[in-house]
C-alpha cells in the first residue's frame, strides 16, 4: 500500500507533496529536518492522504498534484 499525501506548514502557509509506503514514518522524516525541501518549514501536519495499491499508480497521482493541472485541481478541489 502507498499513500501520496499533503502537508502543511502553519508557520510559512506552504503545502508540501510526497508519495511513501510509511507515512507516519515519512512525516517524522519531514519534521526532524532531514528532509532537504521541507527542513526550513517546519514543523508539518496532514493536511491530504490518499491510498493506492500500487507504486505506479501513486506516483502517477503525485506527478500529477505537483504539475500547474494538479496545482489547479488542488486549489479548486481542497481549497490550498
Amino acid at each position: 500500500m502507498y499513500v501520496v499525501y499533503i502537508i502543511y506548514s502553519i508557520k510559512f502557509d506552504r503545502y508540501y507533496v510526497g508519495m511513501s509506503s510509511d507515512f507516519k514514518e515519512r512525516l517524522k522524516t519531514h519534521n526532524s529536518g532531514q528532509v532537504k525541501s521541507t527542513k526550513a518549514f517546519r514543523p508539518w501536519d496532514l493536511f491530504h492522504l490518499e491510498e493506492f495499491e500500487t507504486r505506479t499508480e501513486a506516483r502517477t497521482k503525485e506527478k500529477y498534484l505537483k504539475s500547474a493541472t494538479g496545482r489547479r485541481w488542488r486549489k479548486h478541489n481542497l481549497g490550498m
